[in-house]
This record gives structure tokens, sequence and C-alpha cells, in this order.
């Protein structure tokens, strides 16, 4: 892959464009000399060197990773037109790919009717949804897993709306008996299933939510911004094969949020909302004295809380999409690397003598902690974190990962025989979001390994 290349030819491509509007001349307040940008560049080169390798396999933290350089041409070649989403006047060209993206995402999760439109990110994809929520159910609130992304929680203090958390098994996942019963307290108008958590990866179970949402007459939305690309591996063949059920159900759910810019191989911020019924519309109806629309065809800005929205970013997915297809042999292939990187460190982890897996992995996230005697919390906690630091600070061959603080209670709940002397502790994450890392597992967990034996 020449990245190089293709920017030349993006630069070319871009420079006839202009040339084609006729010629004029640059306003002197904007000219700056080469010199002056040389300098600047090579200061922002050597401040961006202040960041960790979030492009190797080495870094298996946090959900990081470089977009494809297919997306970064996209965008690149788009940036320099700088089409506003908003409206057709804006961006004639990249309202219509967003269309189309949204198409092709639409399908890949079943749905036959539709209205969506990109984001700039899932939070926002998700206030939106959750707006929607509220404007169907104005006297009730919001029902979402305890481990569920924050921004649940978060939005529905913004939009003034009570929220519910509800408790997670054993396995990470909503617990069924307690939406019941939070169901049956007639205060809840939608409930929130996450598809892919992004603390363990965990899947709620989606199809048995519906089921019981459905009884009650309650709405379901289903946030699978971080997993929301794996519905590619549901029901295949093979140790990277999903239970299919959870994914199916999504489509009559009634919306859904995903993030390009985690699985998808975008730059941020390219999040996606989608509603199934497209009357959703009615809720975004707006007007200003200077709004105004050239043509009778659907404008984004039309359906969307957000206004101005950058078009390389739907032209960038466009370009993404064309050449890895959201199905189970195109882009799908790269999350399947993913997902047996997973399993794969999971098995090395089970057999170890140094490292313990705190759950097995739904997706590609795989948590673990060191095995210590005594096994007390305090001290997994602490050597957890040594890990982590140490990793991170060597400096002939250092590895990055994170931490996630488990409760007492859900740690015994997996681990009985680990005794809970404090209410929580810190045990290590590592996110395999880059089909690279399939092919890295084994010197990971070495290293890991060695880690954990000095931490002991």
């Amino acid at each position: 892959m020449n990245l190089r290349l293709w920017l030349d030819q993006v630069l070319d491509g871009h420079q006839k464009w202009t040339e084609e509007a006729g010629p004029y001349e640059v306003h002197d307040s904007l000219r700056v000399a080469d010199t002056d940008v040389e300098t600047a560049l090579h200061e922002l080169a050597d401040r961006l060197r202040d960041n960790y390798p979030y492009f190797h396999p080495r870094y298996a933290g946090q959900m990081l990773k470089p977009p494809h350089p297919a997306a970064v041409a996209g965008y690149v070649a788009t940036m320099l037109v700088n089409p506003n989403n908003h409206s057709l006047d804006g961006g004639p060209a990249t309202a219509r790919m967003e269309k189309e993206v949204m198409g092709q995402l639409a399908a890949m999760f079943g749905l036959d009717s539709y209205l969506g439109h990109l984001t700039t990110s899932g939070t926002i994809a998700n206030l939106e949804a959750l707006y929607v929520a509220r404007q169907y159910h104005p006297d009730r609130g919001v029902a979402f897993s305890a481990d569920s992304h924050y921004t649940h929680a978060r939005m529905c203090g913004v939009l003034g709306m009570t929220g519910y958390p509800i408790p997670t098994d054993n396995a990470g996942r909503m617990d069924l008996a307690a939406l019941e019963k939070q169901l049956l307290s007639g205060t809840v108008g939608t409930v929130v299933v996450t598809a892919g958590t992004t603390g363990l990866g965990a899947i709620d179970p989606v199809h048995e939510v519906l089921e019981m949402c459905t009884r009650f007459g309650v709405r379901v939305h289903v946030d699978a911004a971080y997993g929301g690309f794996f519905t590619l591996l549901a029901g295949l063949d093979g140790p990277e094969g999903l239970d299919p059920r959870p994914w199916s159900a999504i489509s009559r759910c009634d919306s859904i949020v995903i993030d390009p810019h985690k699985h998808g191989l975008q730059p941020y911020g390219c999040g996606a909302v989608l509603f199934r019924d497209p009357a959703t519309a009615q809720f975004f109806t707006h007007d200003s004295p200077y709004t105004y629309y050239t043509s009778k065809e659907l404008h984004l800005g039309e359906i969307s809380l957000e206004c101005s929205r950058s078009g390389a970013s739907a032209a960038a997915l466009w370009l993404t999409l064309k050449l890895f297809p959201p199905t189970p042999d195109g882009l799908g292939q790269v999350l399947a690397a993913g997902r047996r990187a997973a399993l794969n460190w999971s098995r090395h982890i089970e057999e170890s003598e140094h490292l313990a897996l705190y759950q097995p992995p739904d997706l590609d996230i795989v948590t673990y902690f060191p095995r210590l005697t005594p096994s007390r919390l305090s001290h997994i906690d602490a050597a957890s974190a040594r890990i982590l630091h140490e990793g991170m600070a060597a400096a002939g061959n250092p590895v990055f990962v994170s931490l996630l603080r488990a409760t007492a209670a859900g740690f015994t709940a997996r681990h009985s025989n680990v005794i809970a002397d404090i209410s929580e502790a810190r045990i290590l994450r590592s996110v395999l979001m880059k089909p690279e890392s399939e092919n890295y597992v084994g010197i990971l967990h070495s290293r890991i390994e060695e880690l954990a034996t000095a931490a002991s």
C-alpha cells in the first residue's frame, strides 16, 4: 500500500478540478513563506512523536488504531474541497455518497426501510437516538446495562430523562430478570442494549430483550458503536463465528448506532445512527431565516440534530467500502482476524502459570489478571498497575495494554477463589482491533507473562 502514491493522485485530481473553475489570485493575507511552513511542520512532527504507537500490534491498549490508507486518501481528497453535508447545496457529491454508505450499513443489519445519517461520533449518534426516544415517550425514562457506555447516563441528563442502570450477569450482559422488574414499574419507554460493551466487549441478549420489550410496548435502541460490524461474523462456521440470534434481532429494533471510526477503518470522527421507521424524520423538522433547499430531494440536514457535518467523512467511508465491502468476505475478514487473535490469546492465558483469564471474550477484547498467591484483590490491583506502567516504560521492548476496574462482586462471581479485601480491583485489558494482532499474539503473551512474573 503506497499512501504517498495515492496522495499524489489525490493532489493531481484536485488541481485538475480547481483549474476548471478558471484562474484567480490567492489573497495576500493567506500567503505564508515556504521556510516558515517547513519549520512549523518540523515542529509538528516532533510534537506528534508524543503519542503511543497505535499502529503497531505491540499497542494492545485502548480502542485506538490509525485509519486505513484508503480512508486517509478519500478524506484528504474531499477535505481539500471541504463540502458540508448539511444540504445538497453544500455537498452534492458527498451527500449522495453518505446516502449510499448508509444504505450499505442498513443492509448489513437487515433493515429494509430506514432513516439514517453519519454523525461526528457515537456519542452524538446515541444522543439523537435518545432524543427520539424522549419524543416518543416524553414521560418515561431509559434503561441501560450497568456496563453500557457512560454516554447513556450522561445524555439522559442532557435530555432531562431518568436513566435506569440494569445490573449485569456473570458475563457482563444485561440481567433479564432485573430488566423485567424495572419494566413492570411502567417507568421505562426505551431500553438500550449494547452489542459489544466497551469494557468487556460483551453482547447483550438483544433477541431476548426485544421479545420482553415487545410485550411491554417499550422501544429498543441498539448501541453497536463498538461491536456493530461484528454482525458480519454472525452465524459463520469456524471459531470466529458468532451466535446469530442477537445480531438478527437488531433489524427489528427501533434504532441502531455504529461507529465506522472503530471497526470501519475510518479516522475520527465518524459515527452513524439508523432509525427503523422513516417517520422518525418528523422529530427533526427545523427552519431558519437563511435555510433553504434548492431541490425536493432529501437533504441530510433535515434529519439530523447536527448542522454542519464534514462531507470528507462520507467520502472516506464510501471509498473504504468500495475496497472493503461490509460483507463476511470483505470487511468481515478484518474483524475475523481480531476475533481469532482474542480467542488464541485467551487459550494462552488459560494455560499460563502467571496469568488468568477474567472472562472469555465475546469479540476482540481480552481481560485478564496476574495469578498471585494468596489471590487477593488488593494484590491483583497493584500487580496489574505495575504491569501496565513497566510495560509502557520499557525502552527496548515496550508493550501497551490498558486497565479495567472490576468490582469485588463481579470478580468473585467469576473467580470464587479470589479474596475480596477491597471493593474493586484493576485488571488488564487488551483490545485486539488491528488484524495484525492475529500474528503477534504469541509475542504479546510472552511479554506480558514476563512482566507478570516480575510483578508477582
